[in-house]
């Protein structure tokens, strides 16, 4: 059996240890693997007539190509946010705007689906099941195959730890890992010059990483994606706590897809294949209100890509590990359409059709005080690892 994999949407620590684990597995249960390159632009991009498109879309995986890279982050075989459901007339490829090509797009600026041009370049490669190994957007389109007929076995990935029917995606614990890290570092910046610090991290829909962020770290207050908020508030809630620290300082943390009462979330720039602008910015916004209603100097900070750089730490290898064991055992057996999970502390998998079904958010009533802006856990006893 030939298995396809890829790796698509945002780059998170344990994506390369997972493709290793796919592959040693794999080729020791007589399997074939070949990567495919920047998520699914790669196989939209393959121009069966061109052997250099071919080589450059694709790599064959063997044991030593793959043998070094679970010693760092990201992914080799690089990522992108490419749909080919809904292809814009700007980011087709060139060979499908021939007009003499048969599936060549038309003069228009309406979304394309490239679906079968897809699946005719599976067929073409002899892939015979494919692993996209990815957040809900990517594994969404992963789902689209697997309704047209071609096995596919998903594994999930998002350092917002967000992609639903899952209690945890690979990346999540590295995300929390190096966001407590930074917060413990800028107290350093924040104490010395006994200033209000305002944090922001990832997470669209999600306020998990800030929430179990602030909740590890003992920040102030913390402010989440579910939950809109005061600045008038909060500006009275940080003073408190300045007051209150001997050092003069208070830490603040905040989602990025967190806003204010009234107010939006904070986007800019196109929307993505996925139907998603940019997210970013509410950090400084809110930096500066406090700065307004408090008159105190503030330190805004977005952490960003850092909270998913670098090697994965322990947590990360594990699940990436499992995860790809039982996805290619789920191969072996011949079963698609599944992804697999963690649910309740075990390994497991579930429907595909289950990732678009709902959206993961943080359950505000068990783990969050919506009056204070911060972390309030009222017990832990029959909740999973990370708490939801």
């Amino acid at each position: 059996m030939r298995i396809g994999i890829l790796t698509g949407g945002g780059d998170v620590p344990g994506l390369n240890p997972c493709i290793k684990q796919v592959v040693y597995q794999a080729i020791d249960q007589g399997h074939e693997v070949i990567g495919l390159r920047r998520g699914w632009g790669g196989i939209l991009e393959i121009n069966r007539d061109n052997p250099e498109s071919i080589k450059k879309n694709t790599i064959p995986l063997n044991k030593i190509i793959v043998r070094k890279i679970d010693r760092s982050g990201g992914t080799f075989l690089h990522s992108s946010r490419t749909n080919p459901g809904k292809v814009k007339a700007g980011a087709v490829p060139d060979f499908l705007r021939d007009p003499d090509h048969p599936e060549a797009e038309a003069a228009d600026n309406s979304l394309r689906d490239f679906t079968p041009h897809v699946l005719q370049n599976l067929e073409f490669l002899k892939i015979d099941t494919l692993i996209p190994i990815g957040g809900d957007d990517t594994l969404s389109y992963g789902e689209r195959l697997h309704s047209e007929g071609f096995p596919v076995v998903a594994i999930p990935k998002t350092m917002d730890n967000d992609v639903y029917g899952t209690d945890y995606c690979i990346g999540f614990s590295t995300a929390v890992t190096r966001s407590v890290q930074f917060l413990h570092q800028l107290r350093t910046s924040a104490g010395s010059h006994e200033r209000i610090a305002v944090v922001e991290l990832f997470g669209r829909n999600s306020g998990e990483t800030s929430l179990i962020s602030s909740y590890l770290a003992y920040v102030d207050r913390a402010l989440i994606s579910e939950v809109p908020f005061d600045p008038e508030r909060l500006a009275e809630l940080v003073m408190r706590d300045k007051l209150a620290n001997p050092s003069n300082y208070a830490m603040v943390t905040i989602s990025e897809g967190a806003h204010m009462m009234g107010g939006a979330v904070v986007e800019f720039g196109e929307t993505d294949a996925y139907g998603h602008k940019r997210l970013g910015g509410i950090g400084e916004i809110t930096g500066e209100a406090l700065k307004k209603l408090t008159g105190q100097n503030i330190i805004s900070q977005r952490v960003a890509y850092l909270m998913r750089s670098g090697v994965p730490d322990a947590l990360d290898l594990m699940v990436a590990f499992n995860y790809a064991s039982l996805a290619v055992d789920l191969v072996t057996k011949g079963v698609s359409g599944r992804m697999v999970a963690l649910r309740d502390g075990t390994y497991t998998h579930i429907p595909m059709s289950q990732v678009t079904s709902g959206i993961k958010r943080v359950d505000v009533d068990e783990l969050y005080d919506v009056k204070e802006y911060r972390p309030r856990v009222r017990g832990v006893q029959g909740k999973p690892m990370f708490l939801y």
